[in-house]
């Protein structure tokens, strides 16, 4: 079932996301060569403490992976897609690109969000994947309006994706979100004609986040039953924002 919210709730949503907004530009701001992932995990860990919120990812139980996630951020470096797991043995180096997702519960509401940075300089060829993937959340992010349905969504990022030369992620999705962190609908990045397509209606929050790979798109998880990797080794590139349909067009939760 799609839960509409209030808007008051929204306003509830709008707190959660510009905290998760503060740490991802904080935590963007600190990535340098030489740093582990660890130190990511720890700093963000305290600025969501210092807030009063609740991480939204630490304890989060996965049937898939059979196991609930023991961290506050998902850090995913180069071929790593999603669900990275911050270590003090990951190291960064120079022209690695990472990753960096949170999310966080303020008052009983959601919000998540991911950005990827480059350690430094990275290639051109790795600042287009970025680009591109950023520009195909934008341009959904436009899509979420009333009358719309959710495949204009789906059919935007494929589209922008795919026409410069890359793939999408078929086995992670975006979805809704509000008083629970996973809601419904599902959010593909592809047009799937198995999913439902329901048409936008003001209230809904939609959790938007292009997973692209530079190479092939298919994944596997690896033997932490967490961690998502590209198949061919290629790096992958993740955006997310969480987006609310109101009748004056998108309001975008997660940033100022």
């Amino acid at each position: 079932m799609i839960i509409r919210k209030s808007p008051a709730e929204l306003e509830k949503m709008r707190k959660s996301g510009l905290l998760v907004h503060r740490v991802l530009n904080s935590l963007a701001d600190m990535v340098t060569e030489g740093m582990t992932t660890m130190e990511l995990e720890n700093a963000a860990a305290k600025m969501i403490a210092d807030a009063g919120a609740r991480p939204a990812f630490k304890g989060y139980f996965s049937a898939a992976a059979g196991t609930r996630y023991p961290y506050v951020l998902c850090t995913s470096v180069n071929e790593q897609i999603v669900h990275g797991m911050p270590s003090t043995r990951i190291a960064l180096k120079k022209g690695d690109v990472i990753s960096i997702d949170t999310g966080v519960q303020l008052d009983g509401y959601y919000g998540d969000s991911a950005i990827t940075v480059g350690v430094g300089e990275i290639t051109p060829s790795l600042g287009r994947l970025l680009e591109v993937t950023k520009q195909s959340l934008e341009m959904a992010i436009d899509k979420v309006r009333e009358g719309n349905r959710l495949f204009d969504i789906c059919a935007t990022v494929q589209k922008h994706v795919e026409e410069n030369g890359y793939s999408i992620v078929r086995e992670f999705v975006g979805h809704g979100i509000g008083t629970s962190l996973h809601e419904e609908p599902q959010v593909p990045n592809y047009v799937d004609r198995n999913n439902e397509n329901p048409r936008l209606k003001e209230g809904m929050v939609l959790a938007i986040e292009p997973m692209v790979n530079l190479g092939r798109p298919q994944s596997k998880v690896l033997s932490d039953r967490w961690t998502a990797v590209s198949q061919d080794g290629s790096v992958s590139a993740h955006f997310e924002h969480c987006v609310a349909v109101t009748k004056d067009g998108p309001w975008v939760l997660t940033r100022p």
